[in-house]
């Protein structure tokens, strides 16, 4: 269950000559390594998030609800990754209530990240660029609230999922199930185009523009400021972050494009071999979209010298040596901390 695999039946009436090649078996050998890795990385990160950030989660600071609420969905999104894996190998063998449940959950937890990139970019926006103070003993409240409405929108737009979503033979493989937007004929071929639309727009431009737009607008004031020493970092870290979404996303969204057009016949792929390879490179550019869950907790948190400060107190805790977190790179993490509040320091940018 995934977009790499995301048609309509037909799509690929090709005989599968290709996809048993020897050549196919080891891009789906190195394909389903770089994913396991993916996942690994990205549970590790996103548990250490999440746990810091839930054992102070009455003293949490605005920038820290929106990194508690993007670590869960980065991990619930994660956690659906067992099953795009298990699915290449051998088709779905989960069943039809488990395929909707994992198109659901995949859909929602994917656009509430996104979106949610984009609130921490306003946030600092707001803190930096205008310097917004008001009322905040009561912004926490506000965010946790501004993070719900973004999780029941995200579920409005993914719970039709779960009656397009059904397993069915797969049209690239006889005798091997595959689960996708195949129930409703051609009702799901109209929803399937309308998930595209909203991967591209609410999953990716919408949030590039908004975080191209504030952090743009932050390092504007950060090079007018006065402090010199500080700003560098964080100037380097808002255009990292950006960059940094911009590169993982991007290959996916034009290959997705691309295949848009097939599917709506505005582009004609005639061979098996380029139908072949436009399924490769989906599979390829949505693998290296989702590094991105294993990149977020780097860039928003673990940079932080407070958030260093809480791991290490937490691996304490859990019997881990904790000197590593004490390193003399310390003061070097504190100029560019991206978890601290406060639009007075220009370090500060989620």
């Amino acid at each position: 269950m995934t977009n790499t695999t995301d048609g309509n039946p037909g799509i690929f009436l090709c005989n599968n000559t290709g996809l048993g090649s020897g050549g196919m078996q080891l891009f789906r050998a190195v394909f389903l390594s770089v994913f396991l890795l993916v996942f690994l990385l990205g549970l590790a990160g996103n548990v250490l998030l999440v746990a810091v950030l839930l054992r102070r989660r009455r003293g949490l600071r605005v920038t820290e609800v929106y990194l508690l609420h993007l670590g869960l969905a980065d991990l619930l999104l994660l956690l659906t990754f067992p099953f795009i894996l298990v699915e290449p190998a051998g088709g779905w063998v989960f069943g039809d209530f488990l395929c909707r449940v994992v198109g659901v959950v995949h859909r929602l937890n994917f656009l509430c990240g996104c979106l949610l990139l984009a609130c921490i970019g306003f946030d600092r926006y707001l803190a930096i660029v205008h310097a917004v103070r008001s009322l905040q003993g009561l912004r926490p409240r506000a965010v946790h609230l501004c993070c719900s409405a973004v999780w029941l929108l995200c579920l409005g737009l993914s719970v039709p999922d779960f009656a397009f979503f059904s397993v069915e033979e797969s049209p690239t493989s006889s005798g091997v199930y595959s689960c996708n937007l195949y129930a409703h004929g051609s009702h799901g071929s109209n929803w399937k185009l309308v998930n595209r639309c909203l991967t591209h727009v609410l999953g990716f431009f919408l949030p590039l523009a908004i975080m191209s737009y504030c952090y743009s607008a932050v390092v504007i004031t950060l090079s007018h400021s006065q402090r010199s020493l500080d700003k560098q970092g964080a100037i380097r870290l808002a255009l990292l972050i950006t960059a940094v979404f911009c590169l993982c996303w991007l290959p996916y969204n034009l290959v997705l494009l691309l295949d848009t057009l097939h599917d709506m016949n505005a582009l004609s792929l005639d061979t098996c071999k380029s139908r072949d390879q436009m399924r490769q490179a989906l599979m390829v550019t949505e693998s290296l979209g989702y590094t991105h869950c294993c990149l977020n907790p780097l860039l928003y948190a673990f940079l932080g010298v407070r958030f260093r400060q809480d791991l290490c107190r937490l691996l304490a805790s859990w019997g881990c040596p904790a000197r590593a977190c004490l390193s003399p790179q310390r003061d070097l993490a504190r100029k560019v901390s991206i978890s601290e509040a406060g639009p007075t320091t220009s370090s500060t940018l989620i």
